[in-house]
């Protein structure tokens, strides 16, 4: 599986590979490293497979995380500021590439660009979304999901495995 983190480049992924954009609960000091996760999770999804029903790898799968490992809290949040301005472009354009857009909300967060996100891609058909109880927005999430008829899970677990049995059964 090939992990790709902002800022680092996009631009070369091979076509036949699935790219799962992982949106959702960032706050520093406040989420829990829940990307870190989901690449362990997608490998038991596949592993759970039956022998004679797994036809994918997991070398199919790209994970696009824009938890950047030197993130500067000191950038300004404007779009003059080089830095910023090139981690939103980044996640703007991993977000149109990816095949898959895996959108987790940490209870312990607010998450207002992933409540954005949500509401630019509900449409996209590329979304499955993790929202336990107690997000303080998760009545207008399941909601949105709902009239979007977008994919709901209940753990991590639940949406890798999701995805996984949807690409297994394209190849």
């Amino acid at each position: 599986m090939i992990i790709i983190k902002s800022p680092d480049s996009i631009e070369d992924i091979p076509k036949d590979k699935i790219k799962i954009f992982l949106a959702g609960s960032i706050e520093v000091g406040l989420a829990e490293g829940w990307q870190e996760l989901v690449a362990p999770k997608i490998a038991a999804a596949i592993e759970c497979l039956a022998t004679d029903e797994r036809t994918i790898a997991t070398d199919h799968f790209v994970l696009l995380n824009p938890r950047r490992d030197d993130w500067d809290s000191t950038w300004k949040q404007t779009r003059d500021d080089p830095q910023f301005r090139g981690q939103v472009t980044w996640e703007l354009s991993s977000l149109q590439r990816a095949d898959w857009i895996l959108m987790y909300f940490d209870p312990a967060t607010r998450s207002p660009i992933s409540l954005l996100e949500l509401g630019l891609h509900a449409g996209s058909g590329k979304l499955v979304v993790v929202c336990p109880d107690g997000f303080w927005r998760k009545g207008n999430v399941d909601i949105v999901c709902e009239f979007y008829g977008i994919v709901q899970r209940e753990t991590l677990a639940d949406a890798c495995s999701y995805i996984v049995r949807q690409e297994n059964g394209n190849y």
